[in-house]
């Protein structure tokens, strides 16, 4: 774990989406650095196409969930 800093308006942006997504402002940070590194080193992909990956990388029935 390690302290990363960013600027006070990159901050709240994050606050804000944490609280709208339902994480700790950690874990919404960590998702866009996340879905960022993995956007770069695949340019090709759309952001749904990311989490999609993702999600079949954890084993997570989406089609399932989804007809549910």
């Amino acid at each position: 774990m390690g302290i990363v800093k960013i600027n006070d308006g990159l901050h709240e942006e994050v606050r804000r989406a944490s609280t709208v997504m339902c994480r700790s402002i950690n874990a919404q940070a960590e998702f866009w650095m996340k879905i960022g590194m993995l956007a770069e080193a695949n340019p090709t992909l759309s952001f749904n196409d990311i989490v999609k990956t993702q999600l079949e990388a954890a084993h997570v029935r989406v089609a399932e969930i989804a007809a549910a």
